[in-house]
């Protein structure tokens, strides 16, 4: 049992090495398509993807009439976060904002996939952040939101108005997409592509090619190896032919 499992652990060590010297003898082809994908992929990142950019606005939660006792009742944290966002997404404030910018030929559900409401931890804060193709426009969503959501928050809870922590400003950089991670995973997807087709058809070629081909596939014993030159058997052919 353990002589089987030894000759066992041997043939995998040998097909583990046979699969790393047919990589290694087909190298330029595992670069050549490394290089054509992150090639593809940053070109189309470029010319394809359209950018889009983020701007954050943020609001404090709590007003100077929250008593303590209040804030018990309100059990600040996840649920008063749900609350919050809920009407900060709700269709009053997302139709204002969109009248008050001149976005109303985009949709309400549009115009909530645009918005990300949260909560940073720990903190009684709630940023609005905004992303949009152009950076102008995304800041004044993110501020537009910020203030309809506090007076809404003032009206809805019968309180003062929440104060605006921090205003969006115009973002100078792209938060998306990032070129340098596609090129990255374009030229994985290749060398990984390339190097799985050549395994395959390597492990799909039941073709002889040496002696040690014979005696693990045949289990038979080579008496004699011949070399095969191409130019001296045409030699031999015309010479047959001529005669």
């Amino acid at each position: 049992m353990e002589q089987l499992n030894e000759m066992q652990n041997d043939e995998i060590e040998i097909d583990l090495l046979e699969l790393f010297y047919v990589l290694r003898r087909k190298w330029y082809l595992l670069l050549a398509s490394l290089l054509v994908f992150a090639l593809a992929a940053g070109i189309g990142t470029k010319f394809l993807i359209t950018p889009q950019y983020q701007s954050s606005s943020m609001i404090y939660i709590l007003t100077k009439t929250t008593s303590v006792t209040s804030l018990a009742d309100l059990q600040i944290g996840s649920q008063l976060t749900i609350d919050f966002e809920t009407l900060a997404t709700s269709r009053p404030v997302v139709n204002n904002v969109r009248e008050k910018l001149g976005l109303e030929e985009i949709s309400y559900d549009e115009f909530v996939g645009l918005l990300t409401i949260s909560n940073p931890a720990d903190t009684r804060i709630l940023k609005i952040t905004a992303t949009y193709p152009d950076p102008e426009t995304a800041q004044q969503i993110a501020n537009a939101m910020a203030d309809a959501t506090a007076d809404r928050v003032a009206e809805i809870m019968v309180t003062d108005r929440p104060t605006i922590v921090e205003e969006a400003i115009v973002a100078k950089n792209p938060s998306s997409p990032s070129l340098f991670r596609n090129v990255l995973m374009g030229g994985a997807l290749g060398l990984i592509l390339a190097a799985a087709i050549l395994i395959v058809r390597h492990l799909m070629d039941d073709t002889i090619k040496t002696e040690e081909d014979v005696e693990k596939y045949l289990q038979l014993n080579t008496l004699a190896a011949f070399t095969y030159n191409k130019q001296v058997s045409a030699a031999a052919a015309e010479k047959r032919k001529s005669a």
